[in-house]
C-alpha cells in the first residue's frame, strides 16, 4: 500500500482535531482569583500547532487496539508536557521570542511571572493525566507512563537538553555532542510519544522496541528540518521568529554541515526511521509518511 500525501495530511488534520478536543476537555475552566493562570494555559496549550506528537501517540496505540480516550488523555500530556517547553523557551532569559504559531507569545500576551507559572502548571498536569485511572486501569501501566515521560522531560531529557544548547553557544563540538542535544531537547518526548501507545496496549519488547527506534531517528530528523527552516524560512511562514540560531550561536547541524548535507541527514534519518517499522507491515504506513513529512515541511 502507497500512502498518499493527502491520505496522510487528512488523519494529521483528524488528530489534531482530536488532541484539541481532549485537551479543551482536560485543561482546567479559568475560575477564582487563580483565573489568570488558567487562561494563560489554555492560551499555550490550545489553538494551534500541527500536533505531531499527539498525532504519534494515538498512531502508535492504534497498532496494539488502544481505546481512543485513553489515547486522548496520553496525547493531551505529552501536548502540555511541549506546550509548557515552548512557553518557558520563549522566555527573556531563555531564547527571548515574541512569536509563537503566528501569535504572541505567552510572556507577551500574559506577563513573565504568569508564563513561568503557566508552565509549571502545564508540566504538573501531565502528570496528573496519566496518572489516573482514566489512562489505563493497571497500576502498573500508569506507573511505566509517570516514570517515562519524567525521563524524558528533565534533567537526561528535555531539559538536560536546553541547558547543552545554552552552553554550548558561541562554541564548536563536534557533530556527536550536536546529536546527544538533540536527542535530549528534541526527540527524546517524540520518542515517548511513539512509545505510549505501546505501553498502553502492553505490546512485546520488539514491537515497542522498534517504535522506540523509529522516534529516535524521527526526532533527530525532525530537529534537522526545524534547523533548516530556522536558517531558510519565513516568519510568516514557520508562525515563530527565524534565523535565530546564527545570530546566537547556536551550534546546529546546519551550521557544522552546511545546509544540503544537513538536509540529507534529515532524509537519510527519516528512510531509517520507517525501516525500523518493518515488523508491523503496511499497520504503519500513516507513522512512515510522518517521517516523509517531518522533513518536506515548510512550518
Amino acid at each position: 500500500m502507497v500512502m498518499q500525501t493527502n491520505d496522510f495530511e487528512a488523519a494529521l488534520a483528524e488528530a489534531a482535531r482530536f488532541v484539541e478536543a481532549s485537551l479543551e476537555a482536560l485543561l482546567p475552566q479559568p475560575a477564582g482569583t487563580e483565573a489568570r493562570l488558567l487562561e494563560a494555559m489554555r492560551y499555550a496549550a490550545l489553538g494551534g500547532g500541527k500536533r505531531l506528537r499527539g498525532f504519534l501517540v494515538l498512531q502508535s496505540g492504534l497498532l496494539f487496539g488502544v481505546d481512543r480516550s485513553a489515547l486522548g488523555r496520553a496525547a493531551a500530556a505529552v501536548e502540555c508536557v511541549h506546550a509548557y517547553s515552548l512557553v518557558h523557551d520563549d522566555l527573556p532569559a531563555m531564547d527571548d521570542d515574541d512569536l509563537r504559531r503566528g501569535r504572541p507569545t505567552v510572556h507577551k500576551a500574559f506577563d513573565e511571572a504568569t508564563a513561568i507559572l503557566a508552565g509549571d502548571a502545564l508540566l504538573t498536569l501531565a502528570f496528573g493525566l496519566i496518572s489516573s485511572p482514566e489512562a489505563h486501569g493497571d497500576p502498573s501501566v500508569r506507573c511505566e507512563l509517570v516514570s517515562g515521560l519524567a525521563q524524558v522531560a528533565g534533567h537526561s531529557g528535555m531539559v538536560g537538553g536546553q541547558m547543552m544548547d545554552i552552553a554550548l553557544e558561541g562554541q564548536s563540538p563536534a557533530a556527536p555532542e550536536i546529536t546527544r542535544l538533540q536527542r535530549m531537547k528534541t526527540a527524546a518526548l517524540i520518542t515517548y510519544s511513539c512509545e505510549v501507545g505501546a505501553i498502553l496496549g502492553r505490546a512485546p519488547q520488539p514491537l515497542r522496541d522498534a517504535l522506540a527506534a523509529y522516534g529516535q531517528n524521527l526526532g533527530l530528523a525532525f530537529q534537522i528540518a526545524d534547523d533548516l527552516l530556522d536558517e531558510e524560512g519565513e516568519a510568516a511562514q514557520t508562525g515563530k521568529a527565524v534565523r535565530k540560531d546564527a545570530a546566537r550561536g547556536k551550534p546546529t547541524m546546519v551550521s557544522i554541515l552546511g545546509r544540503e548535507r544537513a538536509r540529507a541527514q534529515a532524509q537519510a534519518l527519516a528512510q531509517q526511521a520507517s525501516r525500523h517499522l518493518d515488523l508491523f507491515d503496511e499497520k504503519a504506513d500513516l507513522l512512515r509518511a510522518a517521517a516523509d513529512f517531518v522533513v518536506g515541511r515548510r512550518a
